[in-house]
């Protein structure tokens, strides 16, 4: 039985990618003071972390203590000790300024096309809102009253008070934003994730996180767009928050065939477009980047942010992506 576990099969996946990354490896160890911790254990550590939804790096280091699989997983012997906890701060900026979220995403992703289970002419893009690590109380005005007991300065009594993003920011997270999603809904403190993904098998062939407003779905969806080698008749799913001129016309710029559901009124997609069987595909294809959402909340610790500031939100949503393609490979390789 331990023979076919499931955590077999990605660690195959895991190992082929680490090996292909191994040259930027060797520019990642510190020169000097105590030895470094490898940087393929923090990142096989960090996979298990979201592959198990572990929500803290103090119960990941305390699993991996007395888990042989974890300790398997990471590389460790059964009678090494552990790195503290905090390693995981003191390290991640390691590894994000070698961007080895981007580097693991794109080596996974190779292997993938190798295994030709993604798609390269026929994509969906769309977006959600990620909850900031920051309470709504924290958002205050940014130029602060000098009266201390003034409660609508400190944030205890807002309500009446008229707020926006031009006038107040989060004193937990200045870079977080208020947004609602749309009308009646709430407004939260939050961030964007982008996901570009292929309708093959669903898998992401791309990720971003951004700050939130309405118009960064349709920038950071031409952006990611943009970045895929261009290839005569591509098309594009995307629902009605996309059917706009902005990104209509984007695509077209880019030669990608944008099938966005159409708008009742003032819709900007062609009718000749509308009528093919393709696009019919494509809005069938296009609610299963709502799976990967669904994984990387439910299981990838996206639900609430855990980390403040827009480079380690894109970085951690990003490297969340990978582990969720990886977790996709390994079922459909089986």
């Amino acid at each position: 039985m331990l023979q076919q576990h499931p955590i077999r099969k990605i660690r195959r996946i895991v190992d082929e990618a680490l090996v292909e990354m191994a040259p930027w490896f060797d520019e990642m160890y510190a020169t000097g003071g105590r030895p470094s911790i490898p940087p393929e254990m923090l990142i096989r550590a960090s996979l298990l972390q979201i592959f198990f939804t572990i929500r803290s790096e103090r119960q990941l280091v305390e699993r991996i203590d007395y888990d042989l699989l974890f300790r398997w997983f990471v590389g460790l012997g059964i009678d090494e000790a552990v790195w503290n906890h905090s390693t995981f701060s003191k390290n991640r900026d390691r590894l994000m300024a070698h961007q080895v979220d981007e580097k693991l995403f794109d080596t996974v992703k190779k292997q993938a096309y190798a295994k030709k289970l993604m798609s390269r002419d026929h994509f969906t893009v769309d977006g959600t809102l990620l909850d900031a690590c920051a309470g709504i109380k924290s958002f205050k005005p940014k130029e602060e009253h000098s009266d201390d007991d003034d409660s609508r300065s400190s944030g205890e009594n807002f309500h009446g008070e008229k707020r926006s993003n031009e006038t107040h920011e989060s004193t937990t997270d200045p870079e977080a934003r208020l947004f609602r999603k749309g009308k009646g809904k709430e407004a939260k403190l939050c961030f964007m994730g982008h996901l570009l993904t292929e309708n093959r098998n669903g898998l992401i062939v791309d990720a971003e996180a951004s700050l939130a407003g309405t118009s960064k779905e349709w920038d950071s969806s031409i952006s990611l767009l943009a970045n895929q080698s261009a290839r005569p008749g591509q098309t594009v799913g995307a629902d009605k928050g996309y059917d706009t001129n902005e990104f209509v016309e984007g695509c077209r710029e880019l030669r990608v065939t944008p099938h966005v559901a159409a708008k009742t009124v003032g819709s900007k997609a062609d009718g000749r477009t509308t009528s093919t069987d393709g696009y019919l595909i494509s809005q069938r294809k296009r609610k299963r980047v709502e799976e990967c959402f669904g994984w990387m909340k439910a299981y990838g610790l996206m639900h609430k942010l855990r980390h403040r500031g827009i480079e380690k939100v894109d970085w951690l949503f990003r490297f969340t992506a990978a582990a969720y393609n990886i977790t996709r490979m390994k079922t459909l390789i089986a």
